[in-house]
């Protein structure tokens, strides 16, 4: 029931939420056991006071008494022993586990949610909000439920010794609870305008950092520079609302809990005056009454930090919920031709993008995607791998919807070069191995070459065990797709998107790759998309969209003759002889 309810709230594993509760409980034992001190130091004042109440004297066993120190110390020892063991090991294996489990589920997201979210922003969930719930688990959960507990079982203990002075000493708890409570709603609030500013942050910093030479060649640091300084003094406003609130609150709790003392020495003094209790009693509850609320003064501190992670909470269920799930792993085709079939699709329920769009990518065959800007070249190349699901219509291989096969697995028939390389903090073979993790060296050099990475790689230091940077920010636009290249022929896949894939090379380099782009596409079903119209003179079929439709569909040359928005766009970038020729 318990393990039921952590693991529903916070998303653990069943032995996460297990651990847990043996931290809860250990931290009882521990809060407990530090109350033995106490005991003794109570045991000697009875024996001291006794006489003078009328009692018989008994004289002090000092050997005793320094036997229960030891034993003591030792059940204090050994409850910090295993309640470290508890709350702290077992929370940041089960911290490892989360952030393992979390890595997992974002490698299985569609790649349409990387393109809806920040990177910084997934960045911190899965380093700030873990961490966050690594203190929640750690400290405050265990220190809060461990807290009430220990308050629970030691009223049941004094209420048994005096029902009056427990009710004056423990009237102030629920009170103190009740008003934090009520602040929730307040606090969340607060929580919330925290996190966003937070992550406002995040991603001015990160724009900074992906955009830093254009601030500086356009000379806009100051206002950048201003910019950041809002949102800073944003975050600040809302931490200093919030602390103030929360403290605020926490701290009248936390004065109203010393109330407790005054009344159970008010109460105690009127009742020993009536006889209606002996002094020795008296004394065990002004005793009791210094330290009773020093763990409940801990649970009201922590009890804020439990209602804000809810937030960090929800965001990671949030990519949970979107991780696709299912999908067929066993599926098979006798041939990978790609068919739109009456294909609309919209972003976030914004304007239809792609409207009713039918055609068919034939094996064997470079069918070239081309027209206007913004008329949905790019979404019709990401629909044909599954990065999106279509709103309406299907997008099949052969005669298989791939909305129903698995991602992973349907991706293993593509290998893609998009305009925007993206490259790993690692050597050049090691990013071009990326195209096969099993390929041997004389793989990967053969389509280095092919790829003409070699007319680079022979002038740097260390060859291609030279370690590229970020993203390969120490080599040029160039030299990055010519190892993105290089790459999709290692991995030699069926189906073959170019999205502009010699952008960046200059007229005798494209060429040259366009020769290794013809091994590559040999076989292939082959889906380019281009502005420059030289490089889809050779291909077999073009479908030229615009706002989102098919405005024509063809082969090259007889959509030349048809002048169209073909022709069109062919005689802008170059005149119509060149092109017949």
């Amino acid at each position: 029931m318990i393990t039921e309810f952590f693991e529903k709230k916070y998303g653990l594993t069943h032995a996460s939420s297990q651990n847990l509760i043996k931290g809860i409980i250990s931290t009882v034992i521990l809060n407990l056991t530090i109350m033995l001190p106490m005991g003794l130091y109570l045991l000697l004042i009875y024996i001291l006071i006794n006489p003078l109440t009328g009692g018989e004297y008994i004289e002090p066993n000092l050997g005793i008494f320094i036997l229960m120190i030891i034993v003591a110390a030792a059940a204090i020892s050994l409850a910090h022993w295993k309640q470290y063991f508890y709350v702290y090991n077992t929370t940041y294996d089960s911290s490892v586990e989360k952030r393992i489990n979390l890595a997992e589920n974002i490698r299985e997201l569609p790649l349409s949610y990387f393109e809806r979210k920040d990177l910084s922003d997934l960045s911190a969930t899965i380093m700030g909000d873990c961490t966050d719930l690594e203190h929640v688990f750690s400290h405050a959960i265990p220190q809060s439920i461990g807290a009430l507990i220990t308050l629970i079982l030691m009223a049941i203990g004094l209420f048994m010794f005096n029902a009056t002075l427990s009710v004056a000493l423990l009237w102030v708890v629920p009170i103190s609870f009740i008003l934090l409570c009520s602040s929730i709603k307040f606090q969340d609030k607060y929580n919330e305008k925290i996190v966003q500013q937070s992550r406002l942050i995040s991603d001015d910093v990160q724009e900074c950092l992906d955009s830093v030479k254009d601030i500086k060649s356009y000379n806009y640091e100051e206002d950048y520079l201003k910019k950041l300084h809002n949102s800073n003094s944003g975050l600040q406003k809302a931490r200093i609302k919030g602390e103030l609130i929360t403290g605020s609150l926490v701290t009248t709790s936390q004065l109203l809990l010393k109330l407790g003392m005054l009344t159970v020495i008010f109460v105690g003094i009127g009742m020993l005056i009536n006889n209606q209790i002996d002094l020795f009693t008296l004394l065990v509850f002004i005793i009791t009454s210094t330290i009773i609320f020093v763990p409940i003064e801990s649970a009201l501190i922590y009890l804020a930090e439990i209602t804000m992670v809810d937030i960090k909470v929800k965001r990671m269920n949030e990519i949970e919920s979107n991780v696709m799930s299912g999908g067929k792993t066993d599926y098979s085709v006798s041939n990978y031709n790609i068919h739109f079939e009456n294909v609309s699709f919209s972003y976030d329920d914004e304007k239809e993008v792609i409207h009713d769009i039918s055609f068919t990518a034939k094996q064997n065959e470079i069918t070239a995607l081309i027209g206007p800007s913004g008329g949905g070249k790019s979404t019709v190349s990401k629909l044909s791998a599954n990065f999106w699901n279509p709103n309406k219509g299907i997008v099949k291989i052969d005669d298989v919807d791939i909305s129903t096969i698995n991602n992973e697995k349907i991706l293993e028939n593509y290998s893609i070069v998009f305009q925007d390389v993206v490259l790993f903090n690692s050597s050049i073979f090691d990013n071009i191995k990326v195209g096969k993790k099993d390929a041997t060296d004389e793989e990967i050099y053969r389509v280095a070459k092919l790829a003409r990475c070699d007319e680079f790689v022979d002038k740097l230091p260390e060859g291609y065990n030279t370690i590229i940077g970020e993203n390969g920010r120490l080599l040029s636009g160039g030299q990055r797709q010519r190892i993105s290249i290089a790459r999709a022929l290692l991995k030699d896949a069926p189906i073959i998107i170019l999205d502009e894939a010699t952008s960046f090379l200059d007229v005798e380099n494209e060429t040259s790759i366009q020769e290794a782009l013809n091994t590559l596409i040999k076989n292939k079903t082959v889906i380019i998309i281009a502005h420059r119209m030289r490089t889809i003179r050779n291909v077999d079929k073009i479908v030229v969209l615009k706002d989102g439709k098919i405005a024509e569909e063809g082969k090259p040359d007889d959509l030349y003759a048809n002048n169209g928005l073909f022709t069109k766009m062919v005689d802008i970038q170059s005149k119509s002889d060149e092109w017949l020729l």
